[in-house]
């Protein structure tokens, strides 16, 4: 597999270095890297399209390293941040880090082999590493100007005039130094491992340049040609250009802890028509022939929604499990294909519902509301605003209460509940309600 051929049909190509694609085919294999940043305990959407990169690598027949910045986790890029970050302890970092090499090992193969990938940590050669050292041997073979010059320190120099939280926070010593360690990391790494290229999003390509050039200063100044090369994938965007892996609740994670597979699957499935195709070839290993087959049947019944649902297999098995990937869509069928609602036990239905509204009724007050009363006025209104707005559509055969249709004459406490404290209204064909009994 050529690796450069690959990312451009993907979609996933943004930038390299002249020569990188000559020095991919004949120095096979080599070693390349991404750096992770370890300021949470699990990776995200954005993190799994740059894991790609390394799962292309090593599909291309080279080794992989996953470089976790256990050091540069401690200061912060400044890379697309209007702000310096809160810097987190030694502890926390090294929960982190084990955390996200549980996830990388579910992507990459760690078998012993010249393709055989690594995980390291920066912070192993950076904790004994003088700031008087690092000064002499690194900081004096880059000039003030040529720091400078990178678009992630002009931005929070001379920001935006609308961005308001880099012209009041401004640029520390602490992350200007940053593409520095990043810079050394490279240097590093192609000394002990050699590793001859480095990869990332492409608004890495400061950091990742200033890494080459510094291996190629050090080699003239010891008298010899030090090469290095750099590769950028795009960054992951919607059609529209809003930035990709947020949901409604926040960040989408990998760990199920942090975002439960039920979330992730319908976090894909819910993609938008016109973000499918470059989704699929992003975050699927799915060939160039099946996706345009899919996207053909697509095209034929765009309402079975059949790339999302591709995309969104594909995605949950790997980054969770195939009973994951199998639950989830049990889980899908009881909110959108009518399947039973007490087949779910209490974690599944807050899940399945953790994007619905919620209200809370008292239990003791339930005995003396009949359904109208208990739709409008004891949730507040978050159901029916008044009612005569609930009559009017119960009347009309509009809502089911735990997926029973609901009557005028009917009584709150008739409706049989979930797990003695939950009922499900709906009203209409897709809004849903969950009534917690307190």
């Amino acid at each position: 597999m050529d690796l450069i051929e690959e990312l451009r049909w993907r979609g996933m190509f943004h930038d390299m270095m002249p020569g990188t694609d000559e020095h991919l085919r004949r120095h096979a294999p080599i070693t390349g890297y991404i750096g992770f940043d370890p300021t949470a305990e699990s990776l995200h959407i954005g993190n799994l399209a740059t894991i790609m990169l390394l799962v292309h690598l090593q599909r291309a027949g080279h080794r992989p390293v996953a470089l976790v910045g256990g050091a540069t986790g401690m200061i912060g890029d400044p890379s697309g941040k209007s702000a310096e970050r809160n810097l987190l302890d030694e502890e926390t970092l090294r929960r982190n880090q084990a955390g996200i090499r549980a996830q990388l090992e579910k992507f990459l193969d760690f078998s012993e082999g010249p393709t055989g990938a690594l995980v390291v940590n920066n912070y192993d050669w950076f904790k004994e590493f003088g700031f008087l050292q690092f000064l002499r041997e690194v900081g004096k073979h880059l000039t003030v100007n040529y720091m400078m010059a990178k678009d992630s320190v002009k931005r929070r120099i001379s920001p935006d005039e609308n961005d308001t939280a880099a012209r009041a926070d401004g640029l520390s010593y602490t992350e200007f130094s940053y593409q520095l360690l990043q810079g050394y990391d490279f240097v590093h790494l192609h000394k002990t491992l050699g590793c001859t290229l480095q990869m990332g999003a492409s608004d890495q390509w400061g950091n990742i340049t200033t890494g080459t050039e510094l291996i190629r200063r050090l080699g003239n100044a010891e008298g010899t040609e030090a090469k290095a090369f750099a590769l950028t994938g795009q960054l992951i965007t919607k059609a529209d250009g809003t930035k990709y892996g947020k949901s409604e609740t926040g960040t989408v994670w990998l760990d199920a802890r942090m975002t439960s597979p039920y979330q992730f699957y319908q976090f894909f499935l819910r993609a938008e028509d016109a973000d499918a195709p470059r989704l699929i070839r992003v975050f699927t290993l799915l060939t160039e022939d099946e996706i345009k087959a899919l996207e053909a049947e697509h095209a034929a019944a765009p309402h079975l929604r059949t790339l999302q649902k591709a995309l969104a297999k594909d995605v949950t098995i790997r980054v969770h499990s195939e009973a994951a990937y199998e639950a989830a869509v049990a889980a899908s069928q009881v909110l959108f294909g009518g399947g039973e609602l007490g087949s779910l036990d209490e974690a599944t239905l807050l899940d399945v519902f953790a994007g619905e509204p919620q209200v809370e009724v008292s239990h003791a007050l339930l005995s003396e509301l009949n359904v109208i009363s208990l739709l409008s006025e004891a949730t507040s209104g978050v159901i029916f605003a008044s009612k005569g707005e609930a009559r009017k559509m119960i009347q009309n055969g509009g809502v089911s209460l735990n997926r029973q249709k609901a009557t005028l004459e009917q009584m709150a406490l008739d409706t049989p509940l979930l797990l003695d404290k939950y009922i499900v209204a709906q009203k209409g064909k897709k809004s849903y309600f969950l009534i917690k009994l307190v």
